[in-house]
């Protein structure tokens, strides 16, 4: 077949797509044809128009490296990766509510000593931190592991200044110990703008809006036999709670982080100093049997500190 034109070439390539063994590739690819031909029609894009779109892609491809994700900013500002949260995490009684991972987790991170300062010696306002890891039941789930990072009071998370502070810091991974518990200290976060010195924050200008995100700790959590909690503790207050420019704030994930004076009941550290204090208790899902996906046919993940 050949002398395509408007109105026959989606059914065209939709024909071509039918080799495809594995019936979940063929799915997503028809679909994609579908509504990325439906979008070209709407749109009516100019060649010069079509161009910059591509040229747009390749650029945030070329910001992408083992410290930065500029396709994650992109699927995250435009609301995409908090739809496919809401598709696939289902809401439980008892469970915390999920968030986005974002572009600055690091897999190997640090293992941390319950009640271990992991601030590495970055200034900022003391913050202790102490939670919980259970069933939706209620039932404490010992040996959980728990990951935390945070940005510091400037804004910005250790991969974005390793050479300013000489390695990791504001991030470790714990067990909570028989009881379900975990405590650690650190540095209370700060609002922040995510990079927007790429493609991502020229098209957010373009759009009209603002790259911050209200403060927040993220935590992913888990356990044998359960679903993996990736989720925020946001601070109450923040003045972008209702403008995060990932769209991932959440209600049950709002907190206050509260000042407590040096002579209130902390882990029992002497402290001369004020320092804020957060307690969250967290309940985990049952995993479900997983299904046949695309995931079968990857080869590997992408390679790099984040994801």
């Amino acid at each position: 077949m050949r002398n395509f034109n408007e109105d026959t070439i989606t059914d065209a390539v939709l024909e071509r797509l039918q080799g495809a063994t594995n019936a979940r590739i063929r799915e997503i690819s028809e679909a994609l044809v579908r509504h990325l031909h439906a979008f070209v029609r709407e749109v009516r894009p100019t060649q010069k128009e079509w161009e910059y779109g591509i040229d747009f892609l390749t650029r945030t491809g070329q910001m992408c490296d083992d410290k930065r994700q500029e396709f994650i900013l992109l699927s995250d500002t435009l609301g995409v990766s908090m739809l496919v949260d809401a598709i696939n995490v289902s809401s439980v009684p008892g469970a915390t509510e999920s968030t986005v991972l974002g572009p600055f987790f690091v897999q190997d991170a640090p293992e941390g000593k319950l009640g271990e300062d992991i601030s590495n010696g970055v200034e900022g306002d003391p913050l202790f931190v102490t939670g919980s890891v259970s069933t939706v039941d209620g039932l404490p789930l010992a040996g959980a592991s728990v990951d935390v990072w945070h940005s510091d009071d400037d804004g910005n998370y250790d991969v974005q200044q390793l050479g300013e502070i000489g390695g990791l810091a504001m991030r470790a991974r714990f067990r909570t110990d028989a009881s379900g518990r975990f405590n650690f200290w650190s540095i209370k976060p700060a609002a922040y703008p995510i990079p927007h010195d790429g493609p991502v924050g020229e098209m957010l200008k373009a759009q009209g809006r603002h790259p911050w995100r209200p403060a927040h700790v993220h935590f992913m959590i888990s356990a044998p036999g359960f679903e993996q909690l990736v989720t925020h503790i946001f601070v109450a207050g923040d003045q972008y709670l209702d403008s995060d420019v990932v769209f991932g704030v959440k209600d049950d994930l709002v907190r206050e982080f509260v000042l407590r004076n040096p002579s209130d009941e902390g882990d029992g550290r002497a402290t001369n100093r004020k320092y804020y204090y957060l307690n969250h208790n967290f309940g985990l899902k049952r995993a479900a049997k997983s299904s046949q996906s695309l995931e079968s046919t990857k080869v590997s993940r992408v390679p790099g500190a984040q994801t």
